[in-house]
């Protein structure tokens, strides 16, 4: 009996105490921060607001230049001191700039659109809902020859996407 009692004891001391315990581990919560990686969604509709608004930098860049020089032309006509070719340039000018403007509200139509009928998307089309109609605002002062007016709304939209790039990450 003394036998079977040290053996016994003998192996409940070498046997591993593991063979008792748990075999699913516990997960902790994150503590840090998580790195959660994008969807493919999400990374290309902030590829396309972060086109927009390089693309809207460049054409606010190079409007600023171009509308001082319209505006110099078209004080100069009122004194009647520009020849009839720098008044032909300077109506190619205002049509390209009034076609720019086209372009940028189209491209920010069809952002729009895109984060509006994209589900993952969706959530951040209320930032984004209202930046073509600050283009189309801007496209409607050029046509009215209020060039730094239509550079100071096309800021707003910058201003917009910018917001709403900054939502997404």
């Amino acid at each position: 009996m003394k036998r079977i009692t040290a053996l016994l004891i003998a192996t409940i001391i070498l046997f591993p105490a593991t063979a008792f315990s748990q075999t699913r581990k516990r997960t902790r919560p994150p503590t840090g921060a998580t790195t959660t990686k994008p969807s493919v969604a999400l990374q290309a509709g902030a590829t396309r607001v972060a086109d927009q608004i390089k693309i809207l930098t460049r054409f606010i860049y190079l409007l600023g230049g171009v509308a001082k020089g319209i505006e110099a032309v078209d004080e100069a006509a009122r004194r009647n001191e520009v020849s009839p070719a720098v008044l032909e340039q300077t109506k190619r000018n205002k049509d390209t700039v009034r076609t720019s403007l086209q372009s940028v509200r189209e491209g920010l139509d069809a952002l729009e659109i895109h984060f509006r009928n994209t589900p993952e998307l969706q959530r951040y089309y209320i930032k984004l809902a209202g930046t073509a109609a600050g283009a189309a605002t801007a496209e409607e002062q050029a046509a009215a020859n209020q060039y730094d007016r239509a550079g100071r709304s096309l800021l707003e939209v910058v201003n917009r996407l910018t917001d709403v790039l900054l939502a997404m990450r």
